[in-house]
């Protein structure tokens, strides 16, 4: 098979300029499409080709996919990347693409349609073997409907939307009087945020731990896994900082996830780069919550691990190739740190901020990547997500990361009016003596900020 020779890039930031760089190392022009608020940001230096898309709202451009088609075919691009977020998981714009002629790289589209739906991905799930949280296997249709769920499952429950993601569209229930406002409120938001008001009830677990596994699968019947990441320090149901492997888990349960994550991807049809996600209770046991079926945010410290190109893979399964490894070449090492460098004001719930960066000076040093967009000048607005950068490192053993990744974040100088950043914050999280024991959970970001 061979490369595609131009790939539209229909995104920004630091995940465009990511997509940028495994283009150009594969030898394929790209062009990168962006907004009028994005005319000068760093990304756009390393396209061949620019093309704007439309003004600042995303629904006017990087959600808008006529502007994207045309962008695509009037450059001659064999294929769309969508990164992350935007449409990276919109079944339809993957059609359209399709229908223009053009490959949409990701997996196909009626198993986005299937996984999407996290209620019909919760079936899939638990027809493959996977272990499933108990709650609704469909849409629930009415505030009576969640009552009677939740009244049989046990409380504490959470409301989700059947759309959602990136840890929006969820209520957590945690009495029957609740649950009437907290349906109808959540419906209305999943409907506002993704157009589909549809939501699904299922237990709630206090204090878990979320993995996730990695898995890359081609159209030639090959699934790999590349390891499992901990992804359990959040605000607000959005990760903060993570890490490969898993630190603390029971003997032998990373695994076995992994080998169930396999185990979903085979059995759904599964093509490209994708993430299924686990939660894990204070038992050892472990449930499949959903799949995101594009390259994460957090790819990076898989490929520390590794020495995998993820990006890469995906253009290469995408242009019709099989998976340049097998299950057995895939051999991690040490440890790999993700910190998620926001521009947010964590002493304001995480209010994000937007600004002029007048000094930007990212860490450097041995076994240190810095995923990032950013540079003096650039003008941070409130239209996009507040992710500015993400620093990654790598170390023999945790001990080592941990020190590595302190040292990375204190060398960072971010600075501007009206700009605050998540360095700090994150900084106080490595510190923790919960995290640095591999003993946190997901509630250990709300748990510091209560005792403030």
């Amino acid at each position: 098979m061979t490369m595609f020779s131009a790939v539209l890039i229909a995104n920004r930031g630091e995940i465009a300029l990511r997509v940028a760089r495994a283009c150009r190392e594969l030898g394929v022009r790209t062009v990168m499409v962006h907004s009028t608020a994005d005319r000068d940001s760093p990304a756009l230096r390393l396209a061949d080709e620019c093309v704007h898309i439309g003004p600042a709202p995303s629904r006017r451009s990087y959600l808008y996919p006529p502007a994207i088609l045309e962008a695509a075919l009037r450059t001659g691009v064999d294929a769309i990347h969508p990164g992350y977020g935007f449409l990276s998981e919109d079944p339809d714009f993957a059609e359209m693409c399709e229908a223009q002629g053009l490959i949409f790289i990701g997996p196909p589209a009626h198993v986005m349609s299937r996984l999407g739906d996290k209620a019909q991905a919760r079936e899939v799930a638990s027809a493959a073997g996977l272990p499933v949280l108990p709650g609704s296997s469909r849409a629930v249709e009415n505030g009576l409907e969640a009552k009677e769920i939740a009244e049989r499952i046990g409380y504490p429950v959470i409301i989700k939307a059947i759309a959602g993601g990136g840890g929006r569209g969820m209520a957590v229930v945690r009495a029957g009087r609740e649950l009437a406002r907290a349906y109808a409120t959540t419906r209305a938001a999943a409907q506002a945020t993704f157009g589909d008001g549809r939501v699904y009830v299922e237990r709630f677990l206090e204090s878990t731990r979320h993995v996730e596994v990695q898995i890359l699968a081609d159209h030639h019947g090959n699934v790999v896994s590349l390891g499992e990441r901990d992804c359990s320090v959040q605000r607000r149901r959005q990760k903060l900082i993570e890490e490969t492997p898993a630190t603390g888990l029971p003997a032998g349960l990373a695994e076995n996830i992994c080998a169930a994550a396999v185990r979903g991807a085979r059995a759904c049809g599964y093509v490209g780069a994708g993430t299924f996600e686990f939660l894990v209770d204070d038992k050892g046991d472990f449930y499949f919550i959903e799949v995101n079926s594009r390259i994460q945010v957090e790819h990076p410290v898989t490929e520390m691990a590794t020495g995998i190109d993820i990006v890469a893979e995906q253009l290469r399964v995408a242009s019709g190739s099989p998976l340049s490894f097998r299950q057995q070449d895939v051999v991690p090492r040490g440890v790999a740190l993700e910190c998620r460098v926001n521009a947010e004001d964590p002493d304001r719930d995480f209010l994000p901020t937007a600004g002029l960066v007048d000094e930007f000076v990212p860490p450097g040093g041995p076994f240190t990547r810095v995923d990032t967009h950013g540079a003096a000048g650039l003008r941070v607005t409130a239209d996009y997500d507040s992710l500015l950068a993400k620093v990654i490192v790598w170390a023999p053993d945790r001990e080592q990361a941990i020190a590595r990744m302190e040292r990375a974040l204190d060398e960072f100088r971010i600075s501007g009016h009206g700009i605050r950043t998540t360095t700090g914050f994150l900084r106080e999280m490595l510190g923790n003596s919960l995290f640095r024991d591999a003993k946190h959970t997901t509630s250990l970001v709300s748990d510091v900020l209560d005792l403030r």
